[in-house]
């Protein structure tokens, strides 16, 4: 009886201890997925606030541009519908494509503003393009922070075993935010003829478009 009762006690107790054993590997698993997924849901936390602190920004541009060259129509249409585009997008992806849009609609309107030296020299307009330059220096190094979260993240639920298991807990691969090749691209002065000009160049350093314009327009600005 007792030889017979040890027999089937053995297995048990090794059933037990592979159960234990995956349960302690499942919850550490899924505790550092959850750490991970919060850490990437906090670096976007950033960036949303500094997109939406630009998209609250653009109104005042534009009615103050509007105040000077208000006949430059389609340039100024181009950047209030750029930012409605940013304020319907939802995912990392589609608000990277509606940021790069409205970049890109922002710095057709500083090559517009190049044309006006009394706008160029508003008070209001210079605070305004200060505050948003300072918005695309906190967005680049946000979206820096985050995509370097992200790729913790995807690292670990891509890792054997870890993939496994991050299937099965329901935990997916998070998207990047990346940039656009128009978005990347700086514009730069050019002092060679009598009427100053801003041509792009995709060759340049990785700087945002609308940020290195307005270096360019303060610089014209205060010369």
């Amino acid at each position: 009886m007792n030889s017979r009762r040890r027999g089937w006690v053995i297995p048990v107790v090794i059933i037990v201890a592979v159960i234990v054993i995956f349960i302690a590997m499942f919850a550490g698993k899924y505790n550092s997925y959850v750490t991970a997924e919060e850490t990437v849901d906090q670096q976007w936390s950033k960036i949303d606030v500094q997109l939406q602190r630009r998209y609250d920004l653009i109104p005042n541009l534009v009615n103050t541009v509007k105040g000077y060259a208000e006949h430059e129509k389609e340039v100024i249409k181009s950047v209030s519908d750029a930012r409605a585009a940013l304020g319907g997008a939802r995912t990392p992806a589609e608000m990277a494509d509606a940021d790069a849009q409205l970049s890109s609609a922002l710095s057709r309107l500083l090559v517009v503003v190049e044309n006006y030296p009394t706008l160029k020299a508003d008070t209001q307009f210079t605070q305004l393009m200060d505050e948003l330059s300072g918005t695309e220096n906190r967005i680049a190094v946000a979206r820096n922070d985050y995509n370097n979260a992200v790729a913790d993240y995807n690292k670990l639920i891509k890792r054997f075993p870890g993939n496994l298991l991050a299937g099965m807990m329901g935990f997916d691969k998070r998207a990047y935010f990346e940039t656009t090749t128009e978005s990347r691209t700086n514009p730069q002065v050019d002092f060679g003829t009598g009427n100053t000009s801003l041509r792009f160049d995709d060759k340049t350093a990785p700087m945002s478009g609308v940020f290195a314009a307005a270096v360019v327009l303060m610089a014209g600005a205060s010369a």
